[in-house]
């Protein structure tokens, strides 16, 4: 087998507690050739002591930039022929490198390999973060083959891809993996494999789960405005819809109330269609937890698809009323050096 070096690199912000656990899998990897770095993005807690105890070569960005930045750091300082980014807040297992690498050396037309996550999280310390474990699980298992988007929690890229395609635009702190796999994406494959596996620490905070979900979808409307065929628009499934009809039953629940008993089929009718739209997903959920968690798990995911509305309503808004917004996508950046 090919043994090119693997730069393994880690962009890390204030996530110490999982960071030994991620860093611990990449020095368990069967692959055996590899460097690894962390870039730390203004860390306030001990994560930069934890990168060093485990051998990591440590980089820091001037100032707290978020995660497109510190890739572009890390990859501005890599020595190897592939990058391979991993989150912080994953374990990768321990053929996840190796895997990667045959896959991306066995066709010069893949430009990416993206990993999946286990449907159980890294540290199991809330039933919050089992919810969005098993959520992400299954629309990843979902999307499994050949891709037009970008997962970056497990990527592999080849770093002559990487110098290619430009870096990362560092504008965008939540929506950079969407906006670089639109990019990528017209040049070469992408590929989301069950071979490149990992374990995620999800959030357990949901004020911190609510601000990542809201932003991340108001940022996703220019991109969207500009290519509305891209992964995860109207026009690409029952995703978006799901989270029209939650809204919609929200805003349809009062109508029994102020018009009569007759009218209480309508938010029933509008709350059977989100529950459809999702079937698949609660069929996957019970057979993993079983019944009593499914319950859980229906409700967070309606409030969610809630908070998705409304952020898709504010980032129209936004796009309306702000040619700056509508302009986010325009020019990639030059890398963080």
């Amino acid at each position: 087998m090919n043994t090119p070096l693997v730069s393994v690199i880690v962009p890390n912000y204030n996530y110490a507690r999982a960071l030994g656990l991620c860093l611990g899998s990449v020095r368990a990897q069967t692959y055996p050739h590899l460097e690894l770095i962390v870039v730390d993005d203004c860390s306030t807690d001990d994560s930069v002591a934890v990168a060093e105890s485990y051998g990591a070569r440590v980089l820091r960005t001037p100032t707290n930039s978020g995660p497109a930045a510190a890739r572009n750091l890390g990859a501005a300082q890599a020595q190897g022929e592939i990058l391979f980014f991993l989150d912080s807040d994953v374990a990768a297992k321990p053929d996840a490198v190796a895997n990667a690498v045959e896959l991306l050396t066995a066709d010069p037309e893949i430009g990416a390999i993206c990993g999946n996550y286990d449907p159980v999280p890294l540290v199991r310390d809330s039933l919050l973060e089992e919810y969005r474990c098993l959520q992400q699980s299954y629309w990843l298992i979902a999307d499994e083959g050949r891709i037009f988007t970008l997962y970056t929690a497990l990527l592999a890229v080849p770093a002559r891809v990487f110098a290619e395609i430009g870096p990362f635009n560092p504008r965008l702190r939540e929506t950079e993996n969407a906006d670089y796999g639109m990019r990528l994406a017209q040049r070469y494959q992408i590929w989301l494999s069950p071979r490149v596996r990992g374990v995620h620490d999800h959030d357990a905070d949901l004020g911190v789960l609510v601000r990542k979900v809201f932003t991340r979808t108001a940022l996703h409307i220019p991109m969207y405005a500009r290519k509305p065929e891209f992964p995860g628009g109207l026009s690409s499934g029952p995703r978006a819809w799901v989270s029209v009809a939650a809204l919609l039953t929200v805003l349809t629940v009062a109508l029994p109330v102020l018009f009569g008993l007759a009218f209480l089929v309508v938010p029933l009718a509008v709350l059977a269609a989100c529950l459809a739209g999702d079937l698949p997903m609660y069929r996957f959920v019970r057979r993993e937890r079983g019944v009593l968690f499914l319950g859980y798990f229906v409700a967070m995911h309606f409030f969610l698809n809630l908070v998705i509305a409304v952020a898709a309503i504010s980032g129209v808004t936004a796009w309306l009323a702000s040619g700056r917004f509508r302009g986010l996508y325009d020019r990639p950046e030059v890398a963080t050096r």
